[in-house]
């Protein structure tokens, strides 16, 4: 008997020990897998540092690419110091009270997302602590991305020194409320409305988008952009085939930036152990992303093409495609993904007329691409996700999708963007921190701010051709 209960207790300790060597593999598979999400985000920049360069004439390429430089190297350590607090402390609103899921709140944020004092354990090296890193690098590459979009709508007469203040306002505080809103398991948005939005198409996209638009009412076109009566010229890029490549090398980033919204099994912080979910606790497969993201990159490129026939269009109407889809990427099956997309490349192209034929000179359509398809998206999933599951919970407890939540889900993204980008760029602009003066915009900015020519063989003007020659 003895034997057999020494043989017994030396299997259980051998399955013990097999389970704890199991538990290790999926915490570094856990750790793996966010981390590789942030180079492929940081493909991101590079197509936003590309497709922006190229599409800024020869005086002004460098200082274009400066201005995307910049935006990553402060959007990450003021995300550091106050964005991350922001998002952990704020789900509920003011003045961050807990909420139902204990994982919010101001007292919560303290102890978790300062870089000092007792929560600084979990911001710096901890080996024991396996996850703050990771997630923290992957919410900090969402939060350098809205800064990258609104940089390329005011390409060519921003100063250097107001761009800064507006991508740290954007990128760590702005799109930080509506991320804590709509996009955290206690998020009022989430809790009360039903809000959904798995791959960030309102509370990134949208937010960035009209918080871009919010700036360019008050920094103004481009000088040369529009006639007297009002009609618009069209001011080419130096490089199109960079600023496709561009557009193209942001497509591979989004593969990361919508497998960091995936939480993994199996830690004390994922939602389940055996199965990955959203952000929300809602079921999703990398499978299901495969699918539908091909078919929406497919269907955005397809429906700008019928529409233009111009590569610079097809290629946004690949990010139009995505975007189109993000928010329901964890429910839409392929063919209503493609269709939703389709449609969003054949808007595209209207839209950025609309904006344009009313005097806003957003030089890349970054306001349509981002800001419009980004609401077209969320509203779009409140038609065709309706009844669904918003969030996890007991079922007939749990918020669903609702064509209503949706929309004022929508209207908050909206105002969360246009609000704090009007606002800081009227600041500026009184102080006269917002805009280049105009002997500096004609001479090139590369001349006067960087000061370094990107092509110095070549000269330093491009053309400005009407938009419509035969007109």
């Amino acid at each position: 008997m003895e034997e057999q209960l020494a043989e017994l207790a030396a299997k259980v300790a051998e399955l013990e020990a097999a389970g704890g060597g199991a538990a290790v593999t999926n915490t570094m598979f856990a750790e793996t897998f966010y981390y590789i999400t942030i180079p492929l985000m940081i493909l991101i920049h590079a197509g936003f540092l590309a497709y922006e360069m190229g599409a800024s004439r020869l005086k002004n390429v460098l200082s274009s690419g400066v201005k995307n430089i910049l935006a990553f190297a402060f959007v990450i350590p003021t995300f550091y110091f106050f964005g991350w607090w922001v998002y952990w402390g704020f789900p509920t609103g003011l003045p961050g009270a807990p909420g139902p899921a204990g994982i919010s709140g101001v007292e919560y944020a303290n102890a978790i997302a300062w870089g000092w004092g007792d929560s600084a354990q979990y911001m710096g090296p901890n080996i024991a602590d396996q996850a703050s890193g990771v997630f923290f690098g992957a919410f900090a590459l969402f939060a350098a991305t809205t800064a990258s979009i609104m940089s390329g709508a005011v390409i060519e007469r921003i100063q250097t020194i107001g761009f800064i203040i507006l991508a740290i306002v954007l990128g760590s505080f702005a799109w930080v409320v509506a991320a804590a809103w709509g996009w955290h398991a206690d998020g009022w948005l989430v809790t009360q409305w039903g809000v959904h939005d798995f791959g960030a198409a309102g509370l990134v996209h949208a937010v960035a988008g009209f918080f871009a638009l919010g700036v360019l009412i008050n920094l103004g076109p481009r000088i040369g952009k529009f006639n007297a009566d009002g009609t618009a010229n069209h001011i080419p890029g130096h490089n199109m085939p960079l600023t496709v490549v561009g557009l193209m090398l942001i497509i591979v980033g989004f593969w990361g930036f919508l497998m960091a919204c995936v939480i993994v099994p199996g830690e004390a912080w994922s939602w389940f152990g055996d199965k990955p979910s959203t952000i929300y606790g809602t079921p999703i497969t990398l499978s299901a992303l495969s699918f539908n993201i091909l078919m929406a990159v497919a269907g955005g490129i397809i429906g700008s093409w019928v529409m233009t026939r111009d590569p610079f269009w097809m290629m946004s109407g690949a990010l139009a495609g995505i975007i189109s889809t993000a928010s329901g990427l964890d429910i839409y099956y392929p063919a209503l993904a493609f269709i939703i997309a389709f449609s969003a490349g054949v808007i595209l192209k209207p839209c950025a007329d609309w904006l344009e034929n009313r005097g806003i000179d957003d030089a890349v359509g970054a306001v349509t691409v981002h800001g419009t398809i980004g609401l077209y998206g969320v509203v779009m999933l409140g038609i065709w996700g309706s009844g669904f599951p918003a969030l996890q919970g007991a079922a007939g407890e749990a918020p669903t999708i609702s064509f209503v939540g949706q929309l004022i889900g929508a209207v908050v993204f909206f105002l969360l963007g246009f609000v704090p980008g009007y606002v800081c760029s009227f600041i500026l602009k009184m102080f006269g921190l917002l805009r280049v003066r105009e002997g500096a915009e004609r001479a090139g900015m590369d001349l006067v701010k960087v000061p370094a020519a990107g092509y110095p063989e070549w000269g330093n003007n491009a053309p400005v051709t009407p938009a419509h020659p035969a007109e």
